[in-house]
């Protein structure tokens, strides 16, 4: 049976924060707020809630003290408090004229706000629902001594952490450190959504991707909500689009695709009849994606490529692997071990030539934000990242992942990167880093894009890649081995967990290679092996793979440790000297520790062996 307390409860999972000591505050349950004067003086002025009371009404207030379900105080801003009142059904939620504060959620919680208003600016939220996906929020904003408020439209139906509130009133940008499954939750919604609309799955990424970058333009983020027709709406988000591109190094051609999609979008009869303000109607979109992806997109700590997630997202759920749509997205946590591998920072040059969404790029443009100051975020934005993506739809979500993640000037190129003169462009950049995740099974071999990237490189610059295993093996790609050894050194190499692209539908089993550009590869040196293939994520039904258990920072730490110290480590690391005819894989070299294996190890090895035969038509020796 559903109460109230769920609802309370998820009030306080959408703060993200816990009743007492905040980092931010305060949190007080209940009206139990006798350490603060002030507060325990209005709220006994305010008294129990009337049943019925009109706003301006003072005079009705109840017995005893008003206890609201939680009062929030900041210690940066001790003159602002948010104020909560909660209802565990949505047919609870308010009434037209706000004057039954005992049984309504926003009528309540606007109730306590007129009297704490006297001495404080006041952020009044109602909640109503007792599940996630039916919750209903309203936010409002009452200002010390005003006998009028405004409602906060842009929290509406969504939960917010206390500091974003501050934000919103004081017109910053919202930060939000959204997660993945929330992405995939939004995704997924939006997937039906579009299906619904026929809108094509080519088309899908693209409609979100220019949503997103109109949402750049601060004058759009303005009008929109005030605009009452959908040929009016999409006017101006293509006004936005052009208005924030013309400002980047996008070219005018690529400009026009982007607004031509949405074209498209405005001859769709199914959308053009869904009033604004309705689910699923234009104005729809832009609320969700500005109140839960921007903020995050915004928050510079956060490494997730959330396109990337949208574009995945879609693919997967229609029918299809990807395989032939241009990109497998590379895992977050893999995108961000490989940064440290290659020790990205703030003086570094990176380059993606395969940059796909951009999902490299993102998390190593955080990774360079981590130490440097203002001066330095600006030069990293303005040079410092450069990708090349050859299909114009995937070239797309890269440009406005960094476009709406404030680079006003992407260096990414929409182009062939073996062509020569983006090769002869990006050898002028003098960049020293190079992340990768080479198209599988192409024309060119993926040691190959390996190859040109390195040769892109400055002499001693790092390449850190992630390839399938049969690179790493001596018996292919001979011609492209032997010509890397002779050009550049192979510092490391590091097996992946078997399903770490569980969540792409691809079953390929990879490696992690470090190379170091432009200078030969001796066979009398070691390379430092790693067996990495716990990374403590596990299986989650539509989720893919996900650290359930927080596990993965430790792990991280770990394999970086031991690279960097070049430790031998008994299952799990080795070092030897290599040639291009050899295996570049630490399962040739390592001394196993047998006291690790168990029986389900054999068992699985069998079956793994088994299906092996199956899968191949492969006969045992001795077979008739």
């Amino acid at each position: 049976m559903a109460i109230e307390q769920y609802t309370e409860s998820l009030v306080l999972q959408g703060m993200q924060c816990a009743i007492g000591e905040n980092a931010f505050g305060y949190v007080f349950p209940q009206g139990d707020v006798e350490q603060v004067d002030t507060l325990e003086k209005l709220l006994k002025k305010a008294g129990g809630k009337p049943s019925v009371c009109p706003l301006p009404d003072f005079s009705q207030g109840g017995n005893g003290k008003a206890k609201p379900e939680y009062i929030v105080t900041f210690n940066k801003h001790q003159k602002t408090i948010i104020v909560v009142e909660c209802k565990k059904s949505i047919s609870k939620h308010k009434t037209e004229n706000a004057d039954h504060p005992k049984d309504y959620a926003v009528d309540g919680a606007l109730y306590y706000a007129k009297f704490l208003k006297e001495e404080y600016n006041v952020i009044a939220l109602g909640v109503s629902g007792t599940k996630k996906d039916n919750l209903k929020a309203s936010a409002f904003y009452w200002q010390k001594g005003q006998d009028d408020y405004t409602e906060l439209k842009k929290a509406r139906d969504i939960i917010y952490e206390p500091e974003n509130y501050i934000r919103m009133v004081s017109g910053e940008a919202i930060k939000k450190a959204v997660s993945i499954e929330k992405i995939q939750e939004l995704a997924l919604e939006m997937h039906e959504s579009l299906r619904e609309l026929s809108v094509t799955v080519k088309h899908k990424p693209v409609f979100i991707a220019g949503i997103l970058i109109a949402l750049k333009d601060t004058d759009f983020t303005q009008e929109y909500p005030n605009l009452v027709s959908f040929n009016s709406l999409l006017r101006r988000l293509q006004d936005a689009i052009d208005n924030v591109l013309s400002n980047s190094d996008v070219r005018q051609n690529k400009i026009n695709d982007i607004k031509s999609q949405f074209k498209i979008i405005g001859r769709n009869t199914k959308i053009k009849d869904i009033p604004l303000g309705h689910y699923n109607s234009l104005s729809w979109y832009i609320e969700e994606l500005e109140k839960k992806i921007k903020p995050m997109m915004d928050f510079a700590d956060n490494t997730i490529d959330a396109l990337g997630i949208f574009y995945h997202e879609f693919v997967k759920y229609s029918g299809g692997d990807g395989s032939g749509l241009g990109i497998v997205l590379t895992p977050q946590h893999l995108t961000e071990f490989m940064c440290g591998l290659a020790e990205v920072n703030k003086n570094s040059k990176v380059v993606d030539i395969c940059c796909g969404s951009g999902t490299f790029l993102v998390s190593a443009m955080s990774k360079m934000f981590k130490d440097a100051n203002t001066t330095e975020i600006a030069r990293i934005r303005r040079e410092s990242l450069f990708g090349v993506e050859s299909d114009d739809d995937i070239y797309t979500l890269a440009i406005a992942n960094m476009i709406v993640r404030g680079d006003g000037k992407s260096n990414i190129i929409n182009g062939d990167c073996f062509k020569q003169s983006v090769v002869d462009e990006l050898k002028q950049k003098n960049i020293n880093i190079g992340l990768i995740n080479p198209p599988y099974a192409q024309t060119k071999s993926e040691l190959e894009f390996v190859e040109h990237m390195l040769d892109i490189l400055s002499a001693g610059g790092t390449g850190v890649v992630v390839v399938p295993l049969v690179c790493a093996i001596g018996t292919k790609f001979k011609e492209v081995r032997e010509r890397l050894f002779k050009k550049h050194t192979l510092k490391s190499v590091f097996s992946m967990p078997d399903d770490i692209f569980y969540s792409n539908n691809a079953s390929v089993n990879v490696c992690v290679m470090v190379w170091e550009a432009h200078k030969p590869h001796d066979a009398t040196k070691t390379t430092f092996f790693g067996y990495y293939k716990d990374d403590g994520f596990v299986k989650a039904k539509k989720l893919g793979r996900i650290d359930k258990f927080n596990k993965w920072r430790g792990i991280e730490a770990e394999w970086i440790r031991l690279y960097q110290e070049r430790e031998i480590k008994e299952g799990m690391a080795a070092k030897k000297a290599v040639t291009w005819k050899d295996e570049w894989l630490c399962e040739a070299y390592m001394e196993t520790d047998y006291s690790l294996l168990t029986q389900d190890d054999f068992q699985n090895t069998v079956n793994n062996f088994l299906a092996h035969l199956v899968k191949t038509g492969a006969k045992i020796k001795g077979d008739t």
